[in-house]
């Protein structure tokens, strides 16, 4: 029987951030059906050597750690002329493994998971080629140019222009081209002349017995004050400027109605732009906790504040299953197919932001109806079971094998 060979860019388990959770699902999918081989970078020893089922059920892995400083990166990209994306993810024993395995094992397709690793596909490559991009990379780098200035503002410029062309080009040669969203596939199938035969939304799920609130229990509180909570991967750029935003901003106006509200910015790894905000108009940062859904079972309310985002935001969709309100600003709601002021609150600015979780916290009525609502619209709509149903076709596994494979 044919084999697989997956490409990602980090190790896919545990699923506990976007990019993580996505490609564990999707290799999970895989696996129930043909023998896959693994390709991946980690971020430390810690992860590298971190114990999965997924791991020890694989044919084979090539687990390498990524340990290239950025300023090298940056250097090798002005000599080679290459996106920093590309060079920041160069590896030579990645390269070799997946000459190996091409050569060596009946691998009928490649499953590139993010744009960065479609650069160890080989040039000779006759099997199916399936690129998961997730999100429209060049678009977000981009947009930091065009909100920034000086030197910061050149680089992102660069990278969102030689990554457009590398996506493109990317694009071209892969059978499918797979998206979070629709609004994703569309705007790359402007930029690339592609048709929707080429270019398709790959929608994300939750895990939905995971995020079920009669399975969580809330953290313990010293008080009883309004608890409104953002989670999200805290050196990440666009979460540490929705929370400075939401802090500084946001926080002021919403304590001027309710002085008993805190912000709790939950996630690992804090920036020190993130941690020099506990404390500011009631804000806390907790770091990395043991359970996230603790979190969002005690919150009256979950923001996502994002003024940059691509994409679908799993924070959105996990705080909706968890049956809480969400107010989310326009970027972050985009893709999810849910109705503003019925499963979710989509604010257009930060004052909006603020007058909406206002009028949550004064209507409990009303702000339990919205995560009822968003709860019933997850469990009916996001499971990985439905999102992912098309995976296995669009890799060339037909139909008569997926059910021999079930059976």
């Amino acid at each position: 029987m044919s084999e697989i060979l997956f490409l990602t860019h980090r190790v896919p388990w545990p699923p506990n951030r976007g990019d993580k959770i996505r490609s564990h699902h999707i290799l999970r999918k895989l696996m129930e059906y043909r023998s896959v081989h693994l390709a991946c970078f980690a971020e430390d020893d810690a992860e590298a050597n971190e114990a999965s089922g997924i791991k020890s059920s694989l044919a084979s892995a090539q687990i390498t750690r990524r340990n290239k400083a950025n300023w090298q990166a940056g250097i090798e990209a002005l000599a080679s002329g290459k996106p920093v994306s590309l060079t920041s993810f160069e590896s030579a024993d990645i390269r070799d493994y997946v000459r190996t395995i091409l050569k060596t094992r009946p691998i009928d397709c490649i499953f590139v998971f993010s744009g960065q690793m479609a650069q160890f596909v080989p040039a000779d490559f006759s099997g199916r080629l399936i690129m998961d991009f997730a999100d429209v990379d060049s678009a977000k780098f981009e947009s930091y140019a065009d909100e920034g200035s000086g030197p910061m503002a050149w680089i992102n410029r660069r990278e969102g222009k030689l990554l457009r062309a590398f996506e493109k080009q990317v694009g071209l040669v892969a059978d499918h081209s797979l998206f979070v969203s629709e609004a994703e596939a569309q705007l790359f199938r402007q930029r690339s002349g592609l048709g929707t035969e080429k270019v398709k939304a790959v929608g994300n799920g939750i895990d939905l017995c995971f995020y079920d609130p009669s399975k969580a229990t809330a953290i313990e509180c010293s008080d009883k004050r309004s608890l409104i909570i953002f989670t999200g991967q805290m050196d990440y750029r666009p979460n540490v400027e929705a929370v400075v935003s939401f802090a500084t901003e946001v926080m002021p106006i919403i304590l001027r109605q309710h002085p008993d509200a805190q912000f709790a910015i939950v996630g690992r790894a804090p920036s020190a732009e993130v941690l020099r905000l506990e404390g500011v108009h009631g804000t806390t940062v907790t770091g990395s906790v043991d359970d996230i859904r603790s979190w969002l079972k005690a919150a009256d309310i979950v923001v996502a504040p994002l003024r940059i985002a691509r994409g679908i935001q799993n924070k959105v969709l996990e705080a909706m299953a968890m049956g809480k309100p969400v107010v989310a600003s326009a970027p972050a709601a985009q893709g999810i197919e849910a109705e503003n002021d019925k499963h979710f609150c989509v604010a257009d600015d930060a004052q909006h932001e603020a007058q909406l979780v206002c009028d949550l916290l004064s209507d409990s009525t009303k702000a339990k109806a919205l995560g009822d609502r968003a709860s019933a619209l997850i469990r009916s709509t996001y499971s990985w079971e439905t999102q992912l149903k098309d995976i296995a076709g669009l890799c060339g596994i037909d139909e008569p094998e997926l059910v021999e494979a079930a059976e």
